[in-house]
């Protein structure tokens, strides 16, 4: 008798366990299924469109241009040349932008808002780029990332948005809180294929929004826009990898030719970029959160400032720094090591203060080395 009871307390613990489990199983996949910063998920006629405008959308799923693993299995030391904290002790010098009021067709202006957020007017236009405001990156806003350095100018301030640019949908660069407040100033997103879903769900109207493959082109208003490759990856949560593209972007007009990144690892698209559209005069070049165990999907310094020497750059910034941790380098080394390697590399180097509006036409007054002075 006292073994049958003793195995029906082990069933009924064992019962409880397994409708626990089933219980938080449910509550995860729910959360993952209906939490809107997540974004949306391709339909069928998606994903179908997707495979007849680009080759590597392949089995429901984006890939590399080349195959590769998201993390080595490298343990070596990484090359810092800063002995700085991960996060300044100090807070970093913001300056307040100074945008055109109304910028003209041979206007060039740049301005870095920290990290991979820039805001240019080329074109007669102002565009911006991975626009990310909030002070956590993440799906939640009480846990993740949390910027370490302040915001130069809020939401409200910014002018008129004619055209929002994305180069991927991970959190530091895709922002949901972001898009919801600024939505109402954008005129137009132009964004990798697949980020339309995630924008369409944040209730982003569909007839604002563009979505583009590798090596397609746009026009707008004179800019040439072109969609070029990235050596990365894409989700926003365990579930949904690959289902939209990442991706790097040209912006090309009469007067100017630009580059961005976005995040990506060294690669052969740099040498076919260049092939395709010539030297550049100035790339936007992702220079942090490298380490050596993510080496295929991010470039150190001193890899940022070699593509930028194979995309015959004029000028050079490096950006993806300056206000979240997410490697563990030192939080000035991006800056630090781009700049002495493009020294060596005889590569002009801009360095403006986050937030400073860089007028092209003087892009010489913006190389001071303002980081040094910084513990």
């Amino acid at each position: 008798m006292n073994n049958f009871y003793h195995h029906h307390k082990v069933l009924t613990v064992l019962m409880i366990i397994g409708a626990v489990l089933l219980l938080l199983g449910l509550i995860v996949f729910l959360f993952l299924k209906l939490w809107v910063p997540f974004g949306g998920m391709p339909s069928k006629a998606d994903r179908k469109n997707y495979a007849e405008r680009t080759s590597n959308f392949k089995k429901g799923k984006f890939v590399s241009y080349e195959e590769m693993s998201l993390f080595t299995s490298e343990k070596g030391k990484n090359n810092f040349l800063s002995n700085k904290s991960v996060k300044p002790k100090e807070d970093l010098p913001i300056v307040y932008p100074t945008f055109l009021e109304s910028p003209k067709e041979e206007d060039l202006t740049v301005t870095w808002l920290g990290h991979s957020t820039i805001f240019i007017q080329m074109q007669g236009m102002n565009i911006l780029i991975d626009p990310v405001f909030s002070d956590i990156t993440s799906p939640v806003s009480f846990i993740g990332p949390k910027r370490y350095s302040d915001i130069p100018i809020k939401i409200d301030e910014l002018p008129e948005i004619d055209i929002v640019l994305i180069t991927h949908d991970h959190y530091d660069h895709l922002d949901y809180q972001t898009i919801k407040k600024i939505d109402k100033k954008v005129k137009r997103y132009i964004v990798p294929l697949g980020i339309e879903n995630h924008l369409e769900r944040w209730k982003v109207s569909s007839s604002k929004i563009t979505n583009m493959a590798w090596n397609e082109e746009i026009n707008v208003h004179g800019l040439t826009i072109g969609c070029m490759p990235a050596k990365h990856y894409s989700g926003r949560k365990i579930i949904d990898s690959g289902n939209t593209l990442w991706a790097s972007w040209v912006l090309k007009n009469d007067n100017y030719q630009i580059y961005d990144s976005g995040d990506s690892g060294y690669g052969s698209h740099f040498e076919d970029i260049y092939k395709k559209y010539g030297a550049f005069d100035l790339v936007l070049m992702d220079s942090g959160q490298y380490d050596q165990a993510w080496a295929n999907v991010h470039m150190n310094p001193e890899e940022s400032v070699t593509s930028s020497k194979v995309l015959h750059a004029k000028v050079a910034m490096p950006i993806h720094w300056g206000s979240f941790v997410l490697a563990n380098h030192p939080w000035d080394d991006p800056v630090e090591s781009f700049t002495t390697y493009a020294e060596k590399k005889n590569l002009e180097v801009i360095t403006p203060k986050i937030g400073e509006t860089v007028q092209w036409n003087h892009y010489e007054n913006y190389q001071e080395k303002w980081w040094k002075s910084i513990s």
